[in-house]
């Protein structure tokens, strides 16, 4: 875990250097020092620190949560699910359709429709927090396609996992999903009616015993999440939520900010110890054409939100770009499709696509004002940029 820790550090401090996104290079480290590549290897099973990692994803995740208040989900809700919508219907329906392009199977293309359709909320998240842009009006919509995600994340997988085990009852799909759908909606409750109660049962003014409240309740959250079907990231995401509206969330934003960026270097570096680069040349070209409709449909659902909520180019082109990276969600349904028996070549392609969008996705969210520039209304004479920092069309800046 030491080594994890210092080759992150190392290979992020030479990224830095030269203007590279610390993402890809905590992944870069995962893999250089993983089992599928030569010379030394510091973690021969990438399950050893699985539960690491899952703390790095609960982490990120929840502050997340933090940062969204409860007020933006009530201001701006109808517009939230119309934009999460569409999103998902033209990128999970882009992946459906690459899925039977491909010719791999029925089974094979409904794994990557959601390998192709849902965002990685942890990359996410962490490109907001590096570009510095969780102040602008347009993160309010990236963040509620996020939530849309994954409370469609939870369903897809509750009516996911009987196909893929061969099962054939309608009703245990159906309580399943029942199950997930019921453990959201109590969170969503307490989340609106239950923050002052909260509050007082985690206010307090020793910042030890406030650290460990909160990460007790978003870790114990998460696991309860996993238990009702519901991915453990929405449920720590929803204590995030709960907590930031309370006389203590200042505070645990200040507290969870180191914990959040040990545990997420280790997030990203267990990542790159599951890929194996040998397997990559097989697929390349399948990877290569799935990224291109990547980019076509998330440059079409952020054009879409920018419509739905009166923006102009700038935020369109942040929203584009923020959303594009695809991670977590998606080496799950590998593992999924894995134990499930299907096409041997899911899991490399799965893997080099996320790589890929790994490293683009913040790459291309620092650089989006060049996207900006040639989307209708962009202005082709001004210099790129960072999109966002100002733009016509959009509302003033709203705390998010």
């Amino acid at each position: 875990m030491g080594g994890a820790f210092v080759a992150a550090a190392v290979l992020a401090r030479l990224g830095g250097r030269i203007g590279l996104p610390t993402i890809p290079l905590f992944i870069l480290a995962g893999i250089l020092l993983g089992p599928h590549t030569p010379g030394v290897v510091l973690v021969s099973d990438p399950h050893d620190l699985e539960m690491l990692s899952a703390l790095g994803l609960v982490l990120l995740l929840f502050y997340l949560g933090l940062e969204f208040h409860i007020d933006d989900l009530k201001a701006g809700g109808r517009k939230m699910a119309v934009a999460g919508g569409v999103y998902l219907a033209l990128n999970v329906g882009a992946g459906l359709a690459f899925g039977f392009a491909l010719g791999w199977g029925t089974s094979e293309a409904l794994v990557l429709a959601g390998v192709l359709g849902i965002s990685s909320s942890a990359i996410v998240t962490k490109v907001l927090v590096d570009t510095g842009r969780l102040g602008n009006p347009e993160t309010k919509p990236i963040l509620g396609i996020i939530v849309v995600e994954d409370i469609f994340l939870a369903l897809y997988l509750a009516a996911l996992q009987p196909i893929l085990s061969g099962a054939d009852s309608l009703s245990a799909a159906l309580l399943d999903g029942g199950k997930a759908f019921g453990f959201l909606l109590a969170l969503a409750l307490a989340a609106r009616f239950g923050t002052r109660l909260i509050g007082r049962l985690i206010n307090t003014p020793d910042d030890e015993l406030l650290t460990i409240s909160f990460l007790g309740a978003a870790v114990l959250v998460a696991g309860v999440s996993e238990w009702f079907g519901v991915a453990d990231a929405i449920g720590a995401f929803m204590v995030g939520l709960m907590l930031g509206s309370t006389t203590s969330g200042k505070r645990i934003l200040k507290l969870v900010h180191p914990l959040r960026d040990a545990f997420g270097a280790i997030f990203f570096f267990v990542f790159g110890l599951s890929i194996d680069p040998g397997d990559l040349p097989g697929v390349v070209w399948p990877v290569l054409i799935a990224v291109a409709l990547t980019l076509v449909m998330n440059v079409s659902a952020g054009l879409a939100a920018a419509r739905i909520y009166k923006f102009g180019p700038e935020p369109a082109a942040n929203i584009a770009t923020t959303l594009l990276a695809r991670g977590e969600f998606a080496l799950i349904l590998a593992t999924m499709a894995a134990a499930a028996g299907l096409d041997a070549r899911l899991s490399p392609f799965i893997a080099g696509y996320v790589l890929l969008l790994a490293i683009m996705a913040p790459l291309a969210a620092k650089q989006s004002g060049w996207l900006a520039r040639i989307l209708p209304g962009g202005k082709p004479g001004e210099p790129g940029g960072d999109a966002g920092a100002s733009g016509a069309s959009v509302p003033e800046r709203v705390s998010v």
